[in-house]
């Protein structure tokens, strides 16, 4: 039986559990789960580095199983989904999991009482906004429930270490301000605010983030008009229908990058695991670059 902070009643203390602290208080997992259900919307992407795969996902990206980290992860098998709308309380418990991730989604205390009666279950730390966990306390949290600490702080190591070489070699990257427009293919505008995951990756590549963000009027596109604009969600054709965004000087000459949703790439920012986030930079650091420099900007729309 589970107690309503998704520990085990045992007659005794194991030795072998570890302790989870997060919003709702704590969790103790078992020792080497073996049945693993994600319920965060990225998070199967923070369990497959570990060589873990869900027994069941919460689906959000319907390509998710064919991005390339993915598909290296699973050997090309993919992860088995359930549908994204709500959270299915049966559908989880029908695979008999030994151990929840709900981290990267917004969980209040009903719905975490819910999951901890079905299995262990661990949500995000109370130091966050709901769905602003830094990618890196996502994988050292999800790494250490897995009883694999030490992989998890190799990991975050590992991408820190091509950050900072990527920083070190776009010393140009410092201190410019990056706007990241989020989904304009519908015709709106949605600018991506500093602690969305989305832009993480831009953050830490030393870009800064607008002053403004949320929904932005055809009216006020001069707000995108910075250093450097990322459009994820439409092509260039696309946008080029827009006088007004077309007349925007970051358009004219050519700092701005163009990715859909369909994507690898975006999909990779979506999901920010480590092994997603390394793909993003190989693919957006020389364009970020050539954005900068006055070179010709690729187009990343099936990148």
């Amino acid at each position: 039986m589970l107690t309503s902070c998704g520990s085990q009643q045992e007659s005794g203390p194991n030795p072998d559990a570890v302790t989870i602290a997060h919003k709702f208080g704590e969790t103790e997992v078992p020792a080497d789960p073996q049945r693993v259900v994600t319920v965060g919307w990225t998070d199967q992407d923070f369990v497959l580095p570990f060589g873990v795969v869900p027994v069941s996902t919460r689906e959000f990206f319907t390509k998710y199983n064919d991005y390339p980290w993915v598909k290296a992860a699973t050997q090309g098998k993919g992860v088995t989904t359930w549908g994204a709308d709500t959270i299915d309380f049966e559908a989880i418990a029908a695979q008999k999991p030994d151990l929840i991730f709900a981290i990267y989604e917004t969980i209040d205390q009903q719905t975490y009482d819910r999951l901890s009666q079905i299995a262990p279950t661990v949500i995000q730390s109370s130091e966050y906004a709901d769905e602003e966990t830094p990618w890196d306390v996502q994988l050292l949290a999800t790494g250490k429930a897995l009883g694999k600490e030490q992989q998890a702080e190799d990991l975050v190591a590992e991408v820190e270490g091509r950050i900072d070489q990527a920083r070190q070699a776009n010393p140009e990257f410092d201190g410019k301000t990056l706007v990241v427009d989020f989904g304009p293919e519908s015709g709106g505008h949605y600018l991506l605010p500093e602690n969305d995951p989305r832009r993480a990756l831009f953050t830490a590549l030393g870009f800064k983030t607008q002053e403004v963000d949320g929904d932005v009027s055809e009216e006020k596109l001069d707000l995108l008009d910075r250093d450097v604009l990322f459009v994820n969600g439409a092509t260039k054709e696309q946008m080029a229908a827009s006088p007004a965004f077309s007349r925007l000087g970051v358009v004219r000459d050519d700092r701005t990058l163009y990715t859909t949703f369909e994507s690898n790439l975006s999909g990779a920012l979506t999901y920010s695991g480590p092994d997603a986030l390394l793909y993003a930079l190989d693919v957006l650091t020389p364009q970020l670059a050539n954005a900068l420099n006055g070179r010709p900007v690729a187009d990343l729309a099936d990148a």
